[in-house]
């Protein structure tokens, strides 16, 4: 295996640098450092972990442009969504400085005695991080690890990983100590499969496709491991009669073409109530070829390039025999671009129950209210979905019904750091974000102390 790999600008298709890739020995060297960082990290008072964190946040703050800038370069992210997601990484850090002096336990009655609980570090965390979104999925398991008081050795995707290299830079600048956060480039089946098999890796977090996913799941299981699971989606985004159609369909491109529906969140399924299925689509389409595809760093471009020329080849598989109803527009030429695509679709459709991973989305009528959530459900995933109704009662119903573990009315949203992120089924195992996110980082210790002679 190469000692070094390319990392290329999808807009452009042409090579941007060599990367170094660490063998088993430099991967346990990386280990063995961080088990030392983290034994002195987690004897810190909590106020000198959280003070720490908030320094590393200021220093995220302080180079916001310049991670921005690599984005665009390495993944081809609109400059503007990019500037969101560095300053989400510092946001990120801020709200989990928070946790280290609140990570109470507790104290529980008992006869003859004092038992108290504590909420212990796991100790090394290993972060496997996909190519869709390098920084903000990082910053998910990073900030609320190194919060509880683990160290964290720390997996970029093979296809981008510059802006993780640089945040294992910035943490040296603003201070942590050597070895507690450190980045480590190479392949999966090297550097992710040692995260698994190595004993002084406690604990294993992991983003990206459900079969690798399962893999991985598989080999912590070998080794009574815990694992964070975040893996594909095949999201509803579903329209009621009773909706806003015009604010439905305008916001439908912004859900699914995002980072190039290159997002496990994507709705890209759109199920309309049938009485309306024709209007929606008439308003849809006005909206898909407005959506602006071009040049990542041109500040009014809403979408980019796919990542790679082998998955546009993937995402373009998805279309072969696939009804497509209209398509917005994208540059031609080097660059391994993607017109927006609507295809309609059948009940039974590949395109309509699996993960493309890119600027596709089919469209389905349904009935009734029963109708929707069965068509929702009819998917091995449940990451995301939206609802749009003005009926509250309904919008209740149905985001109950709905099996997935996050969902939005009359919205888009899926990612809030101060909240619960996670899927139910094929879409992963545990949460991340949210307020108990750093307590998932803990194992809880029992202690009984006797007061009695």
């Amino acid at each position: 295996m190469s000692a070094t790999f390319t990392v290329v600008n999808p807009a452009t298709a042409q090579p941007i640098r060599e990367i170094a890739r660490a063998d088993e020995a430099q991967t346990d060297a990386a280990i063995a450092r961080a088990v030392v960082a983290q034994w002195a990290w987690a004897s810190l008072p909590p106020v000198a972990r959280a003070d720490a964190l908030r320094a590393f946040a200021r220093v995220v703050e302080a180079h916001v442009e310049e991670l921005a800038q690599l984005e665009v370069l390495n993944s081809g992210h609109p400059i503007g969504s990019a500037r969101w997601e560095a300053s989400h990484v510092a946001q990120v850090l801020n709200f989990y400085a928070g946790a280290p002096e609140r990570l109470s336990g507790q104290q529980i009655p008992v006869a003859g005695g004092l038992d108290v609980t504590f909420h212990e570090p796991y100790g090394v965390v290993g972060i496997i991080v996909p190519w869709n979104f390098p920084m903000t999925i990082a910053s998910w398991g990073f900030a609320p690890a190194l919060a509880a008081g683990n160290a964290v050795v720390l997996k970029p995707a093979e296809l981008t990983p510059l802006t993780a290299m640089r945040l294992g830079e910035l943490a040296r600048e603003a201070g942590l100590p050597d070895g507690l956060f450190t980045v480590v480039t190479g392949s999966g089946s090297v550097v992710g499969q040692r995260f698994v098999s190595h004993p002084d890796v406690r604990k294993v977090v992991f983003t990206g496709s459900t079969s690798v996913g399962t893999d991985v799941a598989a080999g912590c299981a070998r080794e009574l491991k815990p694992v964070t699971l975040e893996l594909g989606g095949k999201s509803a985004n579903i329209v009621f009669a009773d909706a806003d159609l015009e604010k439905a369909a305008a916001s439908a491109p912004g859900a699914v073409f995002d980072n190039a529906g290159q997002d496990c969140c994507a709705r890209s399924r759109i199920l309309v109530e049938r009485s309306v299925y024709d209007r929606f689509l008439e308003l849809l389409e006005p909206a898909v070829q407005a959506w602006r595809v071009g040049d990542p760093a041109d500040e009014r471009t809403e979408m980019g390039p796919l990542i790679s020329a082998s998955h546009r080849s993937t995402v373009a598989g998805f279309l072969d025999g696939a009804k497509v109803a209209f398509r917005g527009s994208a540059p031609e030429g080097d660059g391994f671009w993607f017109a927006p695509t609507v295809v309609l679709a059948d009940r039974g459709d590949r395109i309509a129950r699996d993960e493309v991973f890119g600027p596709v989305v089919a469209v389905l009528p349904f009935d009734d209210e029963a109708d929707a959530i069965r068509l929702a459900n009819d998917t091995i995933y449940g990451l995301a979905g939206s609802i749009w109704t003005e009926n509250l009662g309904r919008a209740v119903r149905v985001s109950r019904g709905v099996k997935s573990g996050v969902l939005s009315v009359n919205s888009h949203s899926s990612v809030r750091y101060w909240t619960p992120f996670g899927g139910m089924k094929a879409s992963g195992l545990g949460r991340e974000l949210g307020p108990d996110a750093a307590e998932h980082f803990t194992e809880t210790k029992n202690v009984f102390f006797a007061t009695e002679a």
